[in-house]
């Protein structure tokens, strides 16, 4: 147990600090939901770090070696856990590298190509996978009447000036009436009705003629809300999250591999390589929800959320992989190392992504469309990633590059001898 803590710490503590400041990070973000789901999954990742290094160990000394029935290990055996599966698939990666590493590249960068002419955003009757209730009633009402009936923008303005607010509001295009509202000396309400359907790219654009047509008025201080604006207003939030956010969790996610691996080349391909599985994933789940699921859009922050997960566990999986690979090269060199580090972590590795992949995978049956989308751009990034990335790719990429892949140091070199 010594042994195996002092060999997996680096990379645990590597992979789960990169997760836990790509989650900090989020705390920066203006929408609220984004810096609460940082603050608590950064928490969760320390406690779970915590554990895997000290509760976990602890709890399988005091349990003793019967733990693992019914393949229960002697003091003294040797048991080959070279997985034949991941030798022959080196074997191959070895025998055809460049061939291997341009093709995978090739396949994925066509892949990605899928997700051109991609578009975000749902209207209130496009959140749900089936036809509740409450939009079966927008579509009728729609049908009757203007389709913005049932969510008018609220403008408020100085009660002096609410008669040339009144006109200038009326003058937009996409405002079928406005109606006076509550009103006391100071302020007052006025209700637009549109004709667009609630949190669709119309009812928006109706929503920024309305707060440029308002804002003209002299002395009314007038603003627009509602929740469509409110809609509106959070949709460009995030997006103003995700340029924030995104470099950020990349620098951080790189600066924790050279940190890792004492390396600049090997830290810019692994990045790479889960950039373009990323880009890959989003491309086949464009194809599916276009022509699987007939999804109009993806939600508001689901290119987000699909790469934060698909950053953070892409680069776990290629930590374990490449961490185990420079321990390897030691006495293996570089790409004995990296195969090396593929049949002893292939199976864990793949295993885990299955998993993983299947878990995301649930979300797909749930009635929310945006949830669903989510499930499925991780649970296909998470299968490239373990299958084509982690399992092909890079150990063809590490041998291509040889031991430049390690530069601007050395590949390392221990005069101490094999390790038992």
């Amino acid at each position: 147990m010594r042994d195996a803590v002092s060999r997996t710490s680096e990379a645990v503590l590597a992979s789960g600090t990169t997760v836990t400041i790509s989650l900090v990070l989020l705390m920066l973000a203006s929408m609220a939901s984004t810096r609460a789901l940082g603050f608590a999954g950064a928490f969760g990742i320390v406690i779970a770090m915590a554990f895997v290094l000290l509760v976990l160990p602890a709890a399988l000394l005091l349990c003793g070696r019967r733990i693992f029935w019914p393949l229960i290990p002697r003091v003294g055996e040797t048991r080959h856990a070279d997985g034949r599966l991941f030798a022959r698939v080196g074997s191959f990666v070895e025998r055809h590298t460049k061939v291997v590493a341009v093709a995978s590249i090739l396949f994925l960068l066509a892949v990605s190509t899928l997700g051109i002419g991609l578009k975000v955003g749902l209207s209130t009757t496009q959140q749900f996978t089936a036809t509740p209730e409450s939009v079966s009633g927008q579509v009728i009402l729609a049908s009757a009447f203007p389709a913005g009936s049932s969510d008018p923008a609220i403008i408020m303005t100085r009660t002096s000036q609410a008669s040339a607010t009144l006109a200038a509001a009326r003058a937009v295009a996409g405002v079928t009436s406005v109606v006076p509202g509550a009103h006391d000396a100071t302020w007052s309400e006025l209700d637009a009705t549109m004709t667009a359907s609630p949190g669709s790219a119309a009812s928006f654009d109706t929503i920024d003629g309305l707060r440029a047509a308002v804002a003209k008025v002299t002395g009314a201080q007038a603003v627009v809300g509602g929740d469509v604006a409110v809609t509106l207003d959070g949709s460009r939030a995030s997006n103003n999250d995700t340029w924030l956010l995104v470099p950020l969790i990349l620098l951080v996610v790189v600066a924790v591999l050279i940190g890792l691996l004492r390396s600049l080349v090997a830290p810019l391909l692994l990045l790479a390589t889960v950039a373009l599985s990323f880009f890959a994933a989003l491309g086949i789940s464009w194809l599916i929800f276009q022509h699987v699921n007939h999804f109009p859009a993806l939600g508001t922050g689901t290119p987000f959320y699909g790469f934060l997960f698909l950053v953070a566990l892409g680069v776990d999986y290629n930590i374990f992989l490449t961490s185990r690979a420079k321990e390897e090269t030691v006495t293996r060199g570089t790409a004995q190392g990296m195969l090396a580090a593929l049949r002893s972590t292939g199976g864990v590795i793949t295993s885990a992504g299955i998993l993983l992949a299947s878990v995301f995978a649930v979300l797909g049956v749930l009635p929310l469309i945006q949830l669903t989308q989510i499930g499925v751009i991780v649970c296909v990034g998470v299968l490239l990633d373990t299958l084509l990335v982690r399992t092909v790719l890079v150990p063809a990429l590490a041998i291509w590059f040889g031991d430049r892949f390690w530069w601007p140091g050395t590949a390392p070199h221990d005069t101490r001898g094999p390790r038992p």
